[in-house]
């Protein structure tokens, strides 16, 4: 099993593959896989998400860091621990939703969009921190609250992020990228998605 450090270092991209179903999800996830990503969400508003984390976790959880986005409660938190998931993304900075990741021994990536709400989040345990809505705070704002956070906490610029808005944010001090519809939309086969992986993973930086 890997840890977000090791994921994030060996990939900076996490999947967000929101509407995917249990059927479809293995064969997607082999694609991501194959492309060179090592860290991969299941929205919970998609259907019946526990299943899709389940597979993935069955599947690739020796490979990658799997676990659920869209986590609101700590209730929730515990149904995908149950499901074999060991990552929890939040689109909030909920310090309970936080501290019930970390006592049960998850990676917890919360969302923020404020120094403060950051601060906070990193004060209940947030092994990461995902800027969101990434179009609400373009890179200058993210440079901006980077040079008051500490440097070693990861942030993730999530939301409408394409391969050429990576490098601005990755100058400005991103660590890494939430990619949603632009890489995974509901209906998209394992061959689709695998070519939009590869436009990503081919405007990684070099070096």
């Amino acid at each position: 099993m890997i840890d977000l450090k090791t994921a994030l270092a060996r990939c900076p991209l996490v999947a967000i593959l929101r509407g995917i179903t249990p059927d479809e999800v293995a064969p997607i996830g082999a694609a991501l896989i194959d492309a060179g990503f090592a860290i991969i969400e299941v929205p919970l508003n998609s259907p019946d998400p526990f299943a899709s984390i389940a597979r993935l976790a069955h599947q690739f959880g020796d490979l990658a860091l799997i676990g659920a986005g869209t986590v609101l409660t700590p209730t929730q938190v515990n149904d995908v621990n149950a499901a074999g998931g060991r990552l929890i993304v939040m689109p909030h900075a909920d310090t309970d939703v936080i501290r019930a990741a970390k006592a049960a021994r998850m990676v917890a990536l919360p969302g923020f969009a404020t120094p403060t709400e950051a601060f906070a989040a990193i004060q209940a345990g947030a092994d990461g921190l995902k800027l969101f809505p990434a179009e609400a705070n373009p890179p200058n704002v993210l440079k901006a609250m980077k040079a008051v956070l500490p440097p070693d906490v990861p942030i993730l610029p999530v939301g409408g992020i394409t391969p050429d808005r990576m490098a601005a944010y990755y100058q400005a001090g991103a660590t890494g990228f939430g990619l949603g519809s632009a890489l995974y939309k509901p209906g998209d086969t394992a061959r689709e998605v695998a070519v939009a992986a590869s436009k990503f993973i081919a405007s990684l930086p070099r070096g």
